[in-house]
């Protein structure tokens, strides 16, 4: 397959065509793969907005110190929950448009995902001396370390309801739930930081999750499927079905989870906790440029176990529209980054501006590494998908831990820029392999 310059020239103009036209807008709004990532797509949109808001209170009240090991604290709590959702997340999208028990599958992946995450907090909380010394402070207090298990528990089920709703193409749920949460989470740091310090932040976060996890269980859910009743429930004949495809997407989730989480935690172990603020802002930034790309590949993972045969034909769609919103997006943020980082402090915009470019320049082969990944998933290709993100997150924690010592926080920029570029090539080649794809695009 070659593609062309009057082929990538017809392309854009196609593009330029579809969002100037009302009649082709209606039409891209009520498409299940545009809607689904569009919904995904406004949830990091308001929740990055309002997480802005959250993250300069904190920065105002908390100290640059209290700041990086709060945020170390919720970066092991979204691990531990990765670890505890045992891949209920891929195989509640996968398979529950298919079930014919969806209640049971439902309320047995949330059973079971809250079962784990329990088991795995307690081991954690039990080792700290040896995971993370720096935090080992929340196994010396009983109460954060009770408020520490009960957090990574509600993280877990809102992670799996949020599934629920992604398999159900009803992400605007997803929208409404995430919202909620990042409004209420708001107000609670200036409660907190006379009494917590750190721990502060953490309670505020955990508190507003809390609410979201209930108002889900009670509410929004039983809207999506008739009927339904949040029951502890476990019937192993439901799981065991699909535990194969769940067994391999759990290493994988596991593997791309680890890059998230577990860089903050070596970032404040390797350095201290005031360049673990700087570098977790920049993150967190850089963020809302890597949910475009990440928003459409979930919103095809979704479309393509509802309709298979059409995965080529909702592939392309999904490069073209990926592009089209992400190169403006990591352009401005870029041209922009100095003064996003001025909000939270001076110290922000002078540690952490290089490392929010780099990670700007990277959204590009992040983006052809988070598409080809939801082709093999629908796929059921396991065993390339694992290999794929271990290509990726064992070079990028590998080399960030080498060099964060020498070169800062800077250092995770370019592991992660090189890391993704080099699948990326391998990734694009595959791509021209599809022959779906060179039967689509092609002149």
């Amino acid at each position: 397959m070659k593609l062309k310059l009057s082929v990538l020239i017809k392309t854009f103009k196609q593009d330029i065509a579809a969002i100037t036209s009302i009649r082709k807008v209606i039409e891209i709004a009520l498409t299940p793969l545009y809607r689904n990532a569009f919904y995904l797509m406004l949830v990091t949109a308001s929740t990055s907005l309002l997480g802005f808001i959250f993250w300069i209170i904190v920065a105002r009240y908390y100290t640059e110190v209290e700041v990086g090991y709060s945020s170390a604290i919720i970066s092991a709590i979204s691990l531990l929950t990765t670890i505890s959702m045992a891949g209920l997340n891929s195989l509640l999208i996968r398979f529950l448009p298919q079930t014919e028990k969806p209640k049971e599958l439902i309320n047995s992946s949330l059973t079971l995902g809250g079962l784990f995450s329990i088991g795995i907090a307690i081991i954690f909380i039990a080792g700290l001396n040896f995971w993370s010394p720096a935090l080992s402070f929340i196994s010396e207090n009983n109460i954060f370390a009770i408020a520490f298990i009960i957090f990574t528990l509600l993280w877990t089920l809102s992670t799996l309801i949020n599934t629920i709703f992604v398999a159900r193409r009803r992400a605007g749920f997803v929208l409404c739930k995430s919202t909620i949460f990042a409004v209420l989470k708001i107000p609670l740091p200036i409660v907190f930081v006379s009494f917590w310090h750190s721990f502060g932040v953490v309670a505020s976060w955990g508190i507003a999750v809390a609410i979201v996890v209930v108002s889900s269980l009670l509410l929004f859910i039983p809207a999506v499927e008739k009927k339904y009743r949040p029951l502890p429930t476990f019937k192993s004949s439901t799981i065991r079905s699909a535990w194969h495809y769940s067994a391999g997407s759990y290493i994988v989730n596991l593997l791309s989870a680890s890059i998230n989480f577990m860089l903050p935690i070596m970032v404040v172990n390797l350095l201290d906790s005031k360049q673990n603020a700087y570098f977790y802002i920049a993150w967190m930034i850089a963020s809302v440029v890597f949910a475009i790309s990440r928003s459409v590949s979930l919103s095809l993972f979704a479309e393509g176990s509802h309709f298979e045969d059409k995965l080529g034909e909702n592939l392309v769609k999904s490069l073209k529209f990926t592009f089209l919103l992400m190169v403006p997006a990591a352009v401005i943020i870029a041209l922009t980054g100095k003064w996003l980082l001025l909000a939270f402090g001076h110290s922000y915009s002078t540690n952490a501006l290089k490392l929010l470019w780099i990670l700007c320049i990277s959204s590009l082969p992040v983006a052809f590494n988070s598409l080809y990944t939801s082709i093999l998933r629908v796929k059921g290709r396991l065993k390339e998908l694992t290999a794929i993100w271990g290509c990726i997150a064992l070079p990028v924690l590998l080399f960030s831990y080498l060099i964060i010592p020498t070169t800062g926080i800077i250092g995770v920029g370019y592991a992660w820029l090189g890391t993704h570029t080099v699948v990326a090539i391998y990734v694009l080649l595959k791509f021209r392999k599809l022959w779906l794809l060179a039967n689509t695009i092609s002149e």
